[in-house]
């Protein structure tokens, strides 16, 4: 075994994530250099601007706006990617690749579209891709479900996997404020980007969901295979009224593994304010991951940030050098997996939460049970909360039904002359 005395890191990017990488691998300089016996420094960076400020310590790295001086450097035994964006960063990751470099990314968008073509790559030139910050930040995610829970046949993976919308939803629970209020604050705190549509219609979600899912499950998943919806229309009312019947309201990400298939969704949803997940508050994450012999385990921490995702990026660092020191290939166990069907979204099974306007008259719930009952849609509960002037507003729940007849009632239900408006539909689980 030779170890070597120095690893030289190219990176592309420092903003957030690159920015708490390199502070990790300066503050904590002499402890991993314990850990791996190597010294490990930041040769080349590249940026799109060589001018602007830096909130880090840029001593001894050479910033560059050549891509090519970083992929060509035979020093460089490793490429950080941290830039973001898709097209760009897939062609960089290869090229690194394919220069004989090891990758360590952070880039959920990527792997959720392109995952399986770059470990494809990285298995034709012996090396591999580490991406534990790619799914929970410093939540400890793809690791132990590669390893430490390899014994196991996972069951689900159920969890909050976007700090941004579990921020706005938990100021809306705990504070009663409404959406946009609570948006325009996780704006301004830094939870949310200025344009934070990935976030709020559940794509970034949905991006992680396919990562998790690809390792839990051993298949080919994309972002593409994950039913999404969003939180937009979430308003404090549903928040409200589900408390009243014992619920939060939670954007969650689920995935199971079935008889017929993988259920893949990304959902604002009720869940029980007994769960776990329903004591998950602001910018956290926690993900539940069920194995037929562990039973159930959960991982709860900070999902995002320059400290917290720069923790998990330098543990792959730390894992990289490892690997070059013992000459150890990692292996690309992904590309092993195989191709599992999709349950489509008309065959899932869920509970409903129905929150609609009627017109307050004699034969209204009559003809509800009607439409429900001809679809086989049974009713857990049915309240009326609401009146003004002729109009009450109704909120039900109904016990578990299949996706697609839960439809079909419902378009029977729009026709029924005294609804006024179908004002909320949410999942209970």
């Amino acid at each position: 075994m030779v170890v070597k005395d120095e690893i030289k890191i190219g990176m592309l990017g420092l903003g957030t994530v690159g920015s708490g990488t390199a502070e990790i691998l300066r503050r904590n300089r002499d402890s991993i250099r314990e850990k791996t016996g190597s010294n490990i420094t930041i040769k080349r960076v590249l940026v799109r601007d060589l001018n602007r400020p830096r909130q880090v310590d840029i001593t001894g790295m050479e910033l560059t706006d050549d891509p090519a001086t970083i992929f060509s450097d035979p020093e460089i035994d490793l490429v950080v990617e941290v830039m973001g964006g898709i097209d760009t960063a897939r062609r960089y990751v290869k090229e690194a690749l394919r220069r004989g470099k090891f990758v360590v990314t952070a880039n959920k968008d990527l792997l959720a579209r392109h995952g399986m073509e770059l470990h494809r790559v990285a298995k034709e030139n012996d090396r591999s891709i580490y991406y534990e910050a790619s799914v929970g930040g410093g939540i400890p995610l793809v690791r132990p479900l590669k390893h430490c829970l390899a014994a196991n046949k996972i069951q689900r993976v159920m969890g909050i996997i976007n700090g941004t919308t579990n921020y706005i939803l938990t100021q809306m629970t705990m504070h009663h404020k409404e959406f946009e209020t609570a948006l325009k604050e996780a704006q301004e705190k830094g939870f949310a980007e200025q344009d934070p549509s990935s976030d709020l219609a559940g794509r970034d979600a949905a991006n992680k969901l396919a990562i998790l899912a690809a390792n839990a499950f051993r298949s080919q998943v994309t972002e593409a295979d994950v039913y999404q919806e969003g939180i937009q229309d979430v308003r404090l009312r549903d928040i409200l009224y589900a408390a009243e019947l014992g619920y939060v309201v939670k954007l969650l990400a689920l995935g199971e593994e079935k008889e017929e298939g993988l259920s893949l969704r990304v959902l604002p949803a009720l869940i029980p304010k007994t769960h776990p997940l329903a004591g998950v508050y602001d910018e956290f994450n926690a993900v539940s991951i069920l194995g037929d012999s562990v039973g159930e385990v959960m991982f709860y921490g900070r999902g995002a940030g320059s400290l917290p995702t720069g923790s998990a990026v330098v543990a792959d660092i730390i894992d990289v050098v490892r690997s070059i020191n013992h000459q150890v290939v990692n292996g690309i166990m992904e590309i092993d997996f195989k191709r599992k069907d999709i349950i489509p979204m008309a065959r899932q099974h869920s509970r409903f939460y129905l929150r609609f306007k009627a017109k307050d008259e004699p034969g209204v719930f009559a003809g509800l049970a009607t439409a429900f009952g001809q679809e086989r849609v049974s009713l857990d509960m049915i309240i009326q909360k609401h009146r003004e002037g002729d109009t009450a507003e109704i909120v039900l729940v109904t016990h578990d039904v299949q996706e697609e007849k839960f439809e079909k009632a419902m378009a029977k239900i729009k026709c029924l002359p005294a609804v006024r408006s179908i004002d909320a539909i949410l999942r209970v689980i």
